[in-house]
């Protein structure tokens, strides 16, 4: 089989952090990069013209919840997930593993897979290396996840271990059950927090000649500075010539650090989910829309922000519309966040290419200190809950 056509090219580095294009069938993508998470094959509220405006050029959809429903063979007979969707550019499905986790009591992973129930209406289902490819092949997506298994970061080494080398297992089955040359294939490091595990899955993973490779089991219940270093020490396991995704971070601090560790893509329910609750990014820091101080405010959310949403509504409008609970204050704090992200990695590709990294991400990260203390993001989200 001719390998799928996933190219990634560095354009410059500035020490560990990179710029770079990963070009897919749908498109080329700058890096670094965060990828919206459209789980059911759509971004939560945010219509294709909103993500062409925000600037996406690759967005996440969730394996687990599209065999649901409205179930991956009848996505392919309507076209697979682009024409279904209608967004003409990349898309990566993940494979399933992290939502099996965290369906926690619901679930009984085997050496053959994950037998689990649905969260919808309790029926039984089976995910393994080989249905999950098949899946992620009739939805059509340019980039498509390993099935893994996906421990806490702080389990014993004991499991750690067992669950390492099955992921392992599972990946040899992965490549042997590929039938589309239009969909690479990304292996996933696990490992958590042991350094020595670390280096020996990537050893294992990154012996298989793919595309790209991804750091899977961190922001899985360790601290951000764990996480940060962490992900620090893990990404140079990953081929320097290839993307290095890191799955499921984070917050816009977590997303600096880990540019300046080497990665190149990320993916995260945070922005839209903080949005929907009404905690917004913004240049100045965070924002929290319900606070009464902004009932009367008519400036926009963000002074520097070139979204829809800053260029057309006062902070006034905003609350009204979130206290009023219309569902018109979820698309637009999610075109807002949204943009936020694209616009913090665009910044951070140009300070990258710029040879200015450094000073950029200690000039955001001020910013962002000055509200942090009294806005808290991890309120507004538990990344064990994306089922």
């Amino acid at each position: 089989m001719s390998e799928a056509p996933i190219r990634f090219a560095i354009v410059n580095t500035d020490g560990a952090a990179r710029a770079g294009l990963l070009t897919t069938p749908h498109g080329v993508v700058e890096t670094p990069v965060f990828m919206p998470v459209g789980t059911a094959a759509s971004v939560k509220g945010v219509a294709c013209d909103d993500l062409e405006s925000i600037g996406a050029k690759l967005i996440l959809a969730n394996t687990y919840h599209l065999m649901l429903r409205p179930g991956a063979a009848r996505i392919q007979r309507l076209g697979g997930l682009h024409k279904f969707s209608a967004f003409p550019h990349a898309f990566l499905t993940d494979s399933g593993g992290f939502q099996v986790y965290s369906l926690a009591g619901q679930r009984k992973v085997t050496e053959e897979g994950a037998v689990f129930r649905s969260h919808l209406d309790g029926s039984s289902h089976a995910l393994t290396p080989e249905s999950s490819i098949e899946i992620q092949e009739q939805l059509g997506a340019d980039i498509i996840m390993a099935f893994d298994e996906c421990p806490p970061s702080l389990a014993e080494r004991s499991y750690l271990q067992e669950s390492m080398d099955r992921t392992t297992r599972w990946l040899h089955r992965c490549v042997a059950a590929r039938r589309s040359d239009r969909c690479g294939l990304f292996g996933i490091v696990q490992g958590g927090l042991h350094q020595d595990l670390r280096r020996e899955h990537a050893s294992q993973v990154c012996a298989i000649d793919l595309p790209g490779f991804a750091l899977g089991g961190f922001a899985v219940g360790e601290t951000p500075v764990q996480m940060h270093e962490g992900v620090a020490c893990s990404a140079p396991l990953l081929p320097q010539e290839k993307p290095r995704y890191l799955m499921g971070v984070g917050t816009p601090e977590d997303l600096l650090a880990c540019v300046a560790a080497g990665i190149d893509m990320f993916d995260c329910v945070l922005p839209t989910r903080c949005a929907r609750n009404g905690l917004l990014f913004t240049s100045a820091g965070r924002l929290v829309l319900k606070n009464a101080r902004f009932a009367e405010d008519e400036l926009p959310l963000d002074a520097e922000c070139d979204c829809y949403t800053c260029a057309t509504f006062s902070r006034a409008y905003l609350r009204h519309l979130l206290i009023t609970r219309d569902p018109l204050a979820s698309r637009l704090n999610s075109i807002h966040n949204l943009r936020f992200y694209a616009r913090l990695m665009a910044g951070a590709r140009a300070a990258v290419i710029g040879g200015t990294y450094a000073a950029y991400r200690r000039r955001v990260e001020e910013r962002i200190a000055k509200t942090r203390a009294t806005s808290h993001s991890d309120a507004c989200w538990s990344k064990g809950s994306q089922v």
